[in-house]
């Protein structure tokens, strides 16, 4: 009854209800599919932003360290904008911050050396959607974690290693680097030499020089004027939004 009453439509109305109503019915699919990927596109931000150590831990209550992060963010997010205490606050995130991306470029440095200087970026991109069940090899994965953390200064802090560096040595076991990565991790950061960021790396690596030349170079021009606005380059991102 339904098509036939269409083709009545179709064939002797100039406007078809029936027709009319099909874009209606799209349009809040289209809404609700737009919204998703907004969310999807924020959260990523959110990932890449604070590199969270356990990304699985949606609630980031697990770890201590992705505890005070996720504690400052909450904060400051509750703090009036351009006040002393939300540029404090400001302060004390990007600290953590730049801890953690202190270390990405630690494995990514080793990574390009490695011979990954298109794929060391993709390499490095965990997200909340890993999953531990997905793993190829996590006893291995995590076994070398734990060799990076014990023989190595890659990781600055005193705390377990983060577990999103699972993955990537995971990755690396599949494509059978990680026992390669690890040597050069040895011999690029030795247990007991806490690099700092200006840090100049051995000098018969002309790679790792001239990155660290060159992020050198950014940080002094840029010193000044990060701690005049207290950091606040990247809060729009986060302030007033929950974190996934």
């Amino acid at each position: 009854m339904g098509a036939a009453f269409r083709r009545f439509c179709a064939s002797f109305c100039c406007c078809c209800c029936c027709e009319e109503e099909e874009p209606e019915e799209k349009a809040p699919l289209l809404n609700e599919t737009l919204l998703y990927f907004d969310r999807e596109a924020k959260k990523r931000r959110d990932q890449e932003t604070n590199l969270w150590s356990e990304p699985g831990d949606p609630s980031h209550s697990e770890r201590d360290d992705d505890r005070e992060l996720y504690n400052l963010l909450q904060k400051r997010a509750k703090t009036r904008r351009g006040s002393q205490g939300y540029r404090r606050l400001s302060v004390d995130i990007n600290a953590v911050r730049e801890v953690r991306h202190g270390v990405k470029e630690k494995w990514k440095m080793i990574l390009e050396n490695l011979g990954f200087m298109e794929e060391a970026e993709s390499l490095l991109t965990v997200s909340s959607t890993d999953s531990y069940d997905r793993m190829r090899n996590a006893p291995a994965a995590r076994s070398l974690l734990q060799t990076l953390y014990s023989e190595t200064s890659i990781f600055r802090s005193k705390e377990p290693p983060p577990e999103r560096y699972m993955f990537i040595l995971d990755r690396l076991i599949y494509l059978d680097a990680a026992d390669d990565f690890v040597a050069k991790a040895r011999r690029f950061y030795p247990k007991g030499e806490e690099d700092d960021d200006d840090d100049e790396p051995a000098p018969n690596l002309p790679l790792l020089v001239t990155r660290a030349g060159l992020n050198t170079a950014g940080d002094e021009d840029g010193l000044d004027e990060e701690e005049a606005s207290g950091a606040d380059a990247e809060d729009d991102i986060f302030d007033g939004k929950s974190l996934d």
